[in-house]
């Protein structure tokens, strides 16, 4: 039966290793300034990401070391990855502080990465992570070099004080304790329990099919934002109930 486990998780860690290696070449790219195919090579990665798991639950070949693996790559893939695009892209310009600045995504991830393993307690799908997941920070991230450094569609001031902005919110929604919500699965059952993140995925699809990509960096801050205003607000509501009845 050992050997069978064995045998069944090479698939799914063929599949971890495959987001590794789309990091590793989007990290050559971005050192050549080709930050298109870079970004192809991200999307890959994440596409590897989403398919390990999916495959290790149908193959029942979850384990500790896939988890870990799984962790380690996504660390290359969506935090040094992005984190050096945005650097090159636009950071570069401020010397040492830009260096510093840029960095913040790949530590902020390693954390969360690292916090998420801790927690781990199960390999089933979660309703929703503590922190901001990496690939969205990271596609938060890419999306906006993509579409609005590498396209000047905005003033250069605006562009300047987003790219602050995301530098330093991005790292801090991952390292936060805020719920985000995971993507909901495509069932009946999924859809009775949460039809807001139903309609929030429908309409977000049709936003970037329509805009040819340029809402994927509005849907993201939007993910961003509204995860922990959520919270507070469903915080609030309870403290005040709270008071009432007392």
């Amino acid at each position: 039966m050992k050997k069978i486990r064995v045998t069944r998780s090479i698939i799914p860690n063929l599949l971890t290793l495959g987001n590794i290696f789309s990091g590793f070449t989007a990290i050559i790219f971005i050192s050549n300034y080709d930050f298109t195919n870079a970004t192809l090579y991200i999307f890959m990665a994440a596409i590897f990401d989403m398919l390990d798991g999916i495959v290790a639950r149908l193959l029942n070949a979850t384990s500790e070391i896939g988890a870990e693996l799984d962790s380690l790559c996504d660390a290359v893939s969506f935090g040094v990855a992005p984190a050096f695009m945005i650097y090159k892209a636009f950071f570069f310009q401020y010397g040492n502080l830009g260096i510093l600045l840029a960095s913040l995504p790949a530590l902020a991830g390693v954390l969360r990465l690292a916090r998420f393993n801790v927690q781990l307690v199960t390999f089933e799908d979660k309703l929703f992570f503590k922190g901001m997941p990496i690939p969205a920070a990271a596609l938060t991230i890419v999306s906006f070099v993509i579409f609005y450094l590498q396209k000047n569609i905005l003033d250069k001031l605006t562009l300047e004080i987003i790219a602050f902005v995301i530098i330093v919110l991005v790292p801090l929604a991952m390292t936060s304790t805020f719920k985000f919500y995971n993507l909901p699965r495509p069932n009946k059952e999924t859809l009775k329990q949460r039809p807001a993140l139903f309609i929030f995925l429908i309409v977000a699809i049709i936003l970037v099919i329509i805009t040819k990509g340029y809402a994927i960096f509005p849907v993201m801050i939007f993910y961003l934002l509204a995860s922990p205003a959520h919270e507070i607000i469903c915080t609030l509501k309870k403290i005040r109930e709270k008071n009432e009845k007392n």
